[in-house]
C-alpha cells in the first residue's frame, strides 16, 4: 500500500469513527437536534432509564425532518412513549433465539445455517429492533476467545453450510476485529457461504471504505444482507456504499421491514425497490415486523403486506419484487405470504382458474393423467 493510500485509509477511518463518537445518545442531545413532541420526549426519557437505548449517527439524524414527528426516518430512530405499551402477542424474544442457542452466541433455527452474534453494538438503534433485549447492553464486540465454542460447534457439524454473522451490527466493529472472525469462520472447510447482516450502508455509509472492502474480499464468498426501509435512506452516500460493495464482489441483498406509517403503502415500496435495483441491490425480503415487546405502534396486520404485494405484482419488474415473509414467533421459521391468485380448481379435470394482476381470469390445463414424455426416465 502506498503512502497516499495509507493516508486516505486513515482519513476514511477517522470519518466513520467520528460519526460513532458524535452519535446522539441522550435526551438533551436529541432535543437540541429535533423539535420533540411530548410523546417523543417522554419516550426518550424512558429509553435513557430502561429498554433499548438511544443511538443515532449525525449522518442518519441529518435525514430526519426536524419538525415533522411523522418523518419516516425519525419514526425509525426516535423513541416514543408507545414503546411502554404492551399488547397481546408481544414477545421479548420473538424469534425464539434463546431457545435455539446451541452454543454461546450461536443460534440454529434451520438445518443448514446458523446465526453468529458477534457484537451488541449498532450505529443506530432502530426502535423496532428484534434483538432489543440484548442490543446496546454494554458488552460490545465479542472476543474471538469467547466465540471459540461457537466456532468449534460449527466445525463439528458439517451440515452447516451457511453462517450469518450478525449482532448488533458486525460492520460497526473495527476492521481487524471483524476480519479475525471471518478468517476463523472461513477456515472451517464445510462452511460454503458467509453472510454479513448489516444496516451500516443505511445508517453509516462512510464505514464502507476501500480498506474494509479489501480486507473482507479475502474471505469470499460473502453476501451482504442490508436493510433499507424507505426511499429517503437511498442517499448518494448510501448508494455509493452499496456500489463499493458490489464492485468488490459482494452480492448485496436487501431485507425491508414493513412498518406502519413508514413504508406500508405500494408507492413508497415501489420507489424504494426500484431505487435499490438501480444501485445493484436485490430486494430480497419484505419482512412482517416481528412482534417485539413495545413495537405494536410500528406493526401492520398481515393482510396489509399481502395487499401491497398484490398491488405490486406485475407492475414491478421481477428483480425488484421481494418475497413477503413472516418469521413465525417462537423461532419456527420463515413463512412466505402470497396473495391468492387461484380462483378455482377442478382437480378431476385438471383445470385451474387463475387471476392475473390485471384481474383477468385464465384457465390453466394440466397434462392428461398418465401422460409421459418419450424421454422421461423409467423406474
Amino acid at each position: 500500500m502506498t503512502l497516499s493510500e495509507t493516508a486516505s485509509g486513515d482519513g476514511e477511518r477517522e470519518r466513520w469513527q467520528a460519526q460513532l463518537r458524535d452519535s446522539v445518545r441522550s435526551v438533551d442531545q436529541l432535543a437540541r437536534a429535533l423539535d420533540l413532541t411530548p410523546a417523543e420526549l417522554e419516550g426518550a426519557r424512558r429509553a435513557e432509564r430502561e429498554g433499548l437505548p438511544i443511538a443515532i449517527t449525525p449522518y442518519y439524524l441529518s435525514l430526519c425532518d426536524r419538525r415533522d414527528e411523522r418523518c419516516p426516518i425519525r419514526l425509525q430512530c426516535v423513541p416514543r412513549i408507545d414503546e411502554a405499551r404492551e399488547v397481546p402477542g408481544d414477545l421479548v424474544d420473538p424469534l425464539g433465539e434463546e431457545a435455539h442457542e446451541v452454543a454461546p452466541h450461536l443460534v440454529r433455527r434451520y438445518p443448514d445455517r446458523v446465526l453468529l452474534l458477534v457484537t451488541d453494538r449498532c450505529a443506530v438503534y432502530c426502535r423496532f429492533c428484534t434483538r432489543s433485549r440484548i442490543v446496546g447492553d454494554g458488552g460490545g464486540p465479542v472476543s474471538i476467545d469467547r466465540l471459540e465454542p461457537a466456532l468449534q460447534w460449527i466445525a463439528a457439524h458439517p451440515e452447516i453450510r451457511d453462517v450469518i454473522v450478525s449482532g448488533g451490527d458486525p460492520l460497526a466493529m473495527a476492521t481487524d476485529r471483524l476480519e479475525r472472525v471471518l478468517a476463523r469462520v472461513r477456515a472451517i472447510p464445510t462452511v460454503e457461504t458467509i453472510r454479513l447482516a448489516t444496516r451500516v450502508p443505511v445508517t453509516l455509509p462512510m464505514r464502507v471504505t476501500g480498506e474494509l472492502v479489501r480486507a473482507l474480499r479475502k474471505y469470499h464468498p460473502i453476501w451482504v444482507m442490508t436493510h433499507f426501509n424507505h426511499p429517503k435512506e437511498l442517499t448518494p452516500e448510501a448508494i455509493a456504499a452499496c456500489e463499493r460493495l458490489v464492485d468488490g464482489g459482494f452480492p448485496v441483498m436487501n431485507q425491508s421491514v414493513l412498518l406502519a406509517g413508514i413504508n406500508d403503502d405500494p408507492t413508497t415500496l415501489e420507489t424504494l425497490f426500484r431505487g435499490l435495483v438501480r444501485a445493484r441491490v436485490r430486494p430480497y425480503y419484505l419482512l412482517q415486523a416481528d412482534p417485539v415487546r413495545g413495537t405494536s405502534h410500528l406493526r401492520t396486520p398481515l393482510s396489509r403486506g399481502v395487499a401491497i404485494m398484490e398491488r405490486l405484482q406485475g407492475r414491478l419488474t421481477g428483480i425488484a419484487l421481494p418475497k413477503l415473509i413472516c418469521d413465525t414467533p417462537g423461532g419456527k421459521g420463515k413463512v412466505p405470504l402470497l396473495p391468492d391468485w387461484v380462483v378455482s380448481r377442478r382437480s378431476d379435470e385438471g383445470l385451474t382458474v387463475l387471476r392475473t394482476f390485471r384481474g383477468e381470469e385464465v384457465t390453466y390445463v394440466d397434462p392428461p393423467r398418465g401422460a409421459e414424455r418419450d424421454d422421461a426416465p423409467t423406474r
